[in-house]
């Protein structure tokens, strides 16, 4: 895999031991507001503060598809890898 196109907001992250490119793009955050039920990004960062497993699983997939990762079996990975491979993919989308 190559490295992660900075101007792009990606992070390469290795979850359960492989590598696996990440990215907060538009249509993953259309995809949390509306699995979250939630309308802007305010509302969307509100209902982030308290993830669940699932919501944790489910924000970790779709910032994998919005790295073209798809098919990516979550229930593989740590808790702790993906709580830190989320918070990379938005310190990334923040720069």
């Amino acid at each position: 895999m190559t490295g992660a196109n900075a101007a792009r907001g990606e992070v390469v992250v290795t979850l359960a031991g492989t590598p696996r490119r990440l990215c907060l793009t538009l249509g993953a955050l259309a995809e949390l507001e509306t699995a979250f039920e939630v309308d802007g990004f305010a509302a969307l960062a509100e209902r982030l503060r308290t993830l669940s497993a699932r919501d944790l699983a489910f924000v970790l997939g779709a910032l994998l598809r919005g790295g073209g990762e798809a098919g990516v079996d979550v229930s593989a990975v740590d808790f702790r890898e993906a709580a830190d491979a989320v918070a990379a993919a938005f310190t990334a989308a923040a720069r």
